[in-house]
Order: structure tokens, then sequence, then C-alpha cells
């Protein structure tokens, strides 16, 4: 049984807009978050409505996952409680598996073909959205930057 078989999607997220990405020195943007059941995946382009969306063309991070269960260590190890992993601003949650054994893999997920291209690496921003300490508690464990390969929906499981 392949790793990517064993993945479970918790969530999905996208943004019409960043809040992080590109404001190194500025305040943080305030586009929402929005939490959806499922999502349109362009080969090439990424999630449908979401602010990679055709961003740049082989953008390795045409959709973002982050594991569940890392947010869940990271919230209990610095004391945090009532937030959710959108703040995170990736993409899709998972659980089950080590993201970071993806990373130069091509992998299947409900049909869509993916390709692991590398950690979604932490910035300074992690401790503003979840809480002060959290970019190094997310160190060599940020998520999962890909690129999409075939078209298709991806669903959160039931």
């Amino acid at each position: 049984m392949s790793a990517a078989s064993q993945i479970r999607i918790e969530r999905i997220f996208i943004s019409p807009g960043h809040n992080f990405y590109g404001h190194q020195t500025n305040s943080p943007g305030e586009h929402p978050t929005l939490e959806v059941n499922e999502i349109e995946c362009i080969a090439g382009k990424g999630l449908f409505g979401d602010r990679f969306f055709g961003y740049k063309e082989n953008f390795k991070g045409q959709v973002t996952f982050f594991s569940a269960e890392v947010f869940d260590d990271v919230c209990q190890k610095l004391d945090v409680s009532g937030k959710h992993p959108g703040v995170t601003r990736r993409n899709v949650i998972t659980r089950g598996v080590d993201l970071n054994s993806l990373v130069g893999k091509t992998f299947e997920l409900q049909g869509i073909e993916f390709e692991g291209m590398c950690e979604c690496s932490p910035c300074h921003w992690m401790n503003h959205a979840i809480a002060p300490g959290a970019e190094a508690a997310l160190h060599a464990r940020g998520g999962l930057r890909a690129r999409i390969l075939t078209d298709g929906i991806l669903r959160v499981d039931a």
C-alpha cells in the first residue's frame, strides 16, 4: 500500500488573496480563508478560486498539503486552543501520512495525480497565525508543496 493511499482529507481551504505571501515587512492582508468541501484541481494551474491559481507556469506550490497531526502537536506544545488549521494558509489538511515522504514523488489522491515538489517551509508569519514559537515548532514539517498533474475534483473524506 502506497503512502498516498493512506491519506485522509479532513479539510480544504482556499483564499482569493494573499495575506502573508509578499508581506514580509508589512502587516498581513485580510483576505478570508474559505473552507470548502470540494475543489477543482486544474493541471498545471492550481486550485480553481485560490490565490495561486495560474500564478506561474510550473509553480511548485499549485496546491499545499498540511498534516492535521502536526498541527495538533504544535498546538499542544505551544498550549494553543481554539485555532483551526486554516490559519496556516495551506490548502488541503490531511491525516495518515508523513507528507515529507512525498517530496520528489508522483502520487495519486482521489484519482488526481500530484507531484510532491518540496517542503512548504514555515515562515515568521506562523508565529502570528498560530502562536509565538510556531515557526520553530514547524521546522522540517511545514507541509508539502505540490504540482497538479491531472485535472479532477478533490473532496473532503466523509
